[in-house]
């Protein structure tokens, strides 16, 4: 998934935020490259249309994260990020609502299986998140023990990444872009050839410099001698 498919997937969606989205992608990939302890672990992420998902979903334990102010909880906060990479370890998805504000976390989600297709290979966590995003109009984020982040959409995966290639893209991304605002800055200067007196005046200063170094010269070779 480019940065340009996930700006498109924005598009289509009317209270989708780019920067939400991309930050929480951002940490479902530094969960699927970094694991924790030592090994891979997998989670999931609904994104929007939190009270739905409240509404179809259970807690798993006592939420942790309930009764912070939002500003604690907002998925770019740095502390809070540290805090969901070790709550990720928990079965359960996170609930993070259209702001940015992450509601809940460990929720148990009702998935019903009907008019849900899937590839091959995909187990119950993946179920779960197309389920919600087809019912609940929430996009889905699912963090495999493979290491790899799918995305799902209105029942459908959208697009499956890989860390490594996510962070390569956004590298080219960036370069591409700081490429055009070199270019916006760019100034041509205009170059005149001199003319008349003045190409006159250049190949008279040439000369001079020339017969400058050839004296320079002479009086090197005379020195030699001298000695």
């Amino acid at each position: 998934m480019t940065t340009s498919v996930l700006e498109k997937l924005c598009c289509q969606i009317p209270w989708c935020q780019p920067a939400i989205l991309e930050s929480t992608l951002e940490l479902a990939l530094e969960i699927a490259r970094e694991g924790r302890e030592g090994r891979r672990i997998g989670t999931l992420f609904t994104l929007g249309k939190a009270d739905a998902v409240l509404a179809a979903s259970r807690p798993l334990i006592l939420d942790p994260l309930v009764g912070h102010a939002p500003a604690q909880t907002h998925i770019t906060d740095p502390d809070l990020r540290g805090t969901i990479k070790e709550l990720a370890q928990l079965d359960g998805a996170f609930v993070i609502s259209e702001a940015g504000t992450v509601i809940a976390a460990c929720r148990y989600l009702d998935a019903s299986v009907e008019q849900i297709e899937l590839p091959l290979g995909l187990g119950s966590r993946h179920l779960a998140a197309a389920s919600v995003s087809q019912r609940l109009g929430a996009i889905a984020i699912v963090v495999s023990e493979s290491g790899v982040v799918r995305v799902f959409y209105d029942g459908q995966l959208e697009a499956a990444l890989i860390p490594e290639l996510w962070l390569l893209d956004r590298h080219h991304a960036q370069l591409g872009r700081r490429d055009v605002e070199g270019q916006h800055h760019s100034v041509d200067v205009p170059t005149v050839k001199p003319v008349g007196r003045e190409r006159k005046a250049r190949i008279d200063v040439v000369r001079v410099a020339r017969d400058t170094r050839e004296e320079t010269k002479d009086l090197r070779l005379t020195r030699s001698v001298a000695r």
